[in-house]
């Protein structure tokens, strides 16, 4: 069987001030892929949230400002530059961003990504699931996550795509801290699952865990990829934005849990790997090997 690879980038976002227009936002983004196109690149994965401010810092109770951050079709024409020079440099991408769909009658909100592929086309959705923070006001904090006020939990599950050939999973931010998540792309058979964040550097509920943020970031990613022998592509929204530091440390990971690439930056960078997926098969045939070493049998208590 020949080595099946992927020439593969990650597009790591600094800061994004509350001011910054959508068409500031987007040249950014289409800077990175043009470089991630000119390094041999054929597919790049950007931040959660990558074409607005973090908002759930703020508690926002006009609610036309509050919709000012969501998209509701992807894609739309603020972001179709975007889309057009995928095509046009045959680079396909991952994206997140704020999501406001009418379902049922409802006006519902979502933490979303999507996959788009080399010809531009949107090939897969997700919705992310572990929503972190809280739903109530508290002025007490020094700044907000009111993610559970601004969004639902998907409702999407782990879904893989098939893109261009591979299977691709994807995942949000508080998702990979959960190793539910990873065993379930895994189980659905991802071979690249594509992550994008905004982690704050300071934990104001624990202040004495901050200097493990990136840390627990970068061991949850290694572990992840490691033990369901799969690549993880992960994208951060880096730097001080709007006073508060995130953190960076964009990479992607191999099926061994080894880092291959690093960013080193606070600020927009392109960082690049040739995936392999050959490696893939090192852990899922030998090491991890579901089907004749997993004991479903005994963790039930998981799904309780």
């Amino acid at each position: 069987m020949s080595a099946r690879k992927m020439n593969l980038a990650v597009g790591q976002l600094g800061p994004i001030q509350r001011a910054d227009s959508r068409q500031a936002i987007l040249a950014r983004l289409m800077e990175m892929m043009r470089e991630a196109k000119s390094r041999g690149s054929e597919f790049v994965v950007f931040p959660e949230a990558a074409l607005t401010s973090f908002f759930p810092r703020w508690y926002i109770t006009d609610e036309a400002e509050l919709e000012s951050y969501y998209e509701t079709a992807m894609p739309n024409p603020s972001v179709q530059p975007l889309f057009d020079l995928s095509a046009e440099l045959e680079v396909g991408f991952y994206i997140g961003y704020a999501e406001l769909a009418h379902e049922g009658g409802q006006k519902r909100r979502f933490n979303t990504s999507i996959l788009v592929d080399r010809s531009g086309r949107v090939v897969g959705k997700y919705r992310k699931i572990h929503l972190p923070g809280h739903a109530d006001h508290q002025p007490d904090r020094p700044f907000q996550n009111l993610e559970k006020r601004y969004f639902e939990n998907g409702d999407l599950g782990f879904p893989v795509y098939e893109m261009e050939g591979h299977q691709v999973g994807m995942c949000i931010c508080n998702d990979r801290r959960w190793p539910e998540t990873w065993r379930v792309l895994g189980l659905n058979g991802a071979e690249l699952v594509c992550l994008g964040y905004n982690t704050p550097m300071l934990e104001p509920r624990t202040p004495q865990h901050s200097h493990l943020t990136s840390f627990h970031h970068l061991l949850s990613v290694q572990a992840g990829a490691y033990q369901n022998g799969m690549w993880v592509a992960a994208a951060a929204k880096a730097g001080v934005e709007e006073g508060w530091l995130l953190v960076g440390h964009s990479c992607i990971v191999a099926p061994t849990g080894e880092i291959v690439a690093l960013s080193n930056t606070i600020e927009d960078e392109v960082i690049t790997a040739t995936c392999d997926f050959s490696r893939n098969r090192d852990i899922r045939e030998h090491i991890f090997n579901f089907e004749q070493h997993r004991q479903p049998h005994n963790y039930k208590i998981i799904a309780e």
